[in-house]
């Protein structure tokens, strides 16, 4: 018998379609959700439904099976657009669903930039030809394509496709600002792009399309997750980061991170141990048992000095790692000095 994550599994899933009534599907959502004892997060929006659920496998394929027979779904959601990893309902704190203006949060209403308008999208076999097309061009130093992360520093952090581009940004909201700050780099260039599960390409590429300066745009279909599924040893190294409570799934050995205190290769995430800070820290054990336990220096000071005092709300991610990162970076590379070896 399994024990921990293994027992049950997480869903992650997605579908662009057009709901007239989002609040009446999100009640009918939350019911479903409570009737399979499900936790985890259910975006409903008029733009369609986005969701990870963690339960036990029967929930799970339960719950797989209502949605595929959803009119709303039909012919749209497929048994392929469903991720599957270990976990279960303790991946997450409780059950969430809620009406949205989007379903992934990019903060550009979706009429102005529409998933309808995405890039072209790439099976895993697919995109991992180009990568390698990507790879052997770029070693000669003479590549027109940009392999773009569209997800944010801290889950490039831990693991990433070789010689990609990854955007040191906090959000994907930062995401519209950072393509716009260096439209440069994407001048006539082939772009592929990839995130978690796919849902933040869909946005993403067309946001980049909208601004009609690249050659082409291409996203990986199903994300990392249905990547990994085909090649746990390919392009890409290190962990895949998820949102609950797991933080990290693991597909191969490679450790691409290091400790933020002594740099040693470590990639498992804390939740930085300063009250009201909401940082992930990157701390080996023999850190953490020296009491390194905070995202940065000043957050660790703070710790100490919130203790003795009553209320810290307003310190709240006020902390060097966050005060030092600019929110949108202007990318200073030539994309031939991309780390393509690593």
């Amino acid at each position: 018998h399994a024990v921990g994550s293994q027992v049950g599994e997480v869903l992650l899933y997605y579908c662009y379609c057009e709901v007239r009534d989002p609040e009446k599907l999100c009640a009918w959502q939350k019911a479903l959700c409570q009737h399979l004892h499900l936790t985890g997060k259910v975006r409903v929006a008029s733009e369609g439904i986005n969701g990870t659920v963690g339960g036990s496998k029967v929930a799970t394929s339960l719950y797989i099976k209502v949605m595929l027979s959803q009119p709303l779904f039909k012919n749209i959601l497929c048994q392929e657009d469903f991720k599957s990893s270990a976990g279960g309902a303790h991946c997450f704190p409780d059950l969430r669903v809620g009406v949205f203006k989007e379903i992934v949060p990019m903060g550009i209403d979706p009429k102005i930039v529409s998933y309808k308008e995405t890039g072209i999208h790439l099976s895993p076999q697919e995109f991992h030809r180009e990568v390698e097309q990507y790879l052997s061009q770029a070693t000669q130093g003479q590549s027109d394509t940009i392999l773009l992360d569209c997800r944010n520093f801290y889950e490039s952090k831990i693991g990433r496709f070789q010689g990609c581009l990854a955007p040191d940004i906090r959000k994907f909201s930062y995401f519209p600002s950072y393509i716009d700050e260096n439209l440069e780099l994407f001048k006539d260039k082939r772009v592929l792009m990839y995130c978690t599960g796919g849902i933040r390409c869909e946005r993403g590429s067309a946001y980049l399309r909208s601004k009609a300066v690249c050659r082409e745009v291409y996203q990986l279909k199903g994300g990392i997750h249905k990547y990994l599924e085909e090649f746990p040893d390919g392009f890409y190294r290190g962990k895949l980061f998820v949102f609950d409570d797991r933080y990290a799934i693991c597909s191969n050995e490679d450790i691409v991170s290091a400790c933020r205190y002594c740099g040693v290769l470590w990639d498992q995430y804390k939740l930085c141990s300063s009250q009201h800070c909401r940082q992930l820290v990157l701390t080996c054990p023999s850190c953490c048992n020296k009491g390194l336990t905070a995202c940065c220096p000043v957050c660790q000071e703070k710790e100490l000095k919130v203790t003795s005092r009553a209320s810290g709300q307003m310190l709240k991610e006020e902390c060097e790692c966050t005060r030092r990162r600019p929110r949108v970076p202007i990318e200073r590379v030539s994309p031939r000095m991309l780390d393509t070896g690593k």
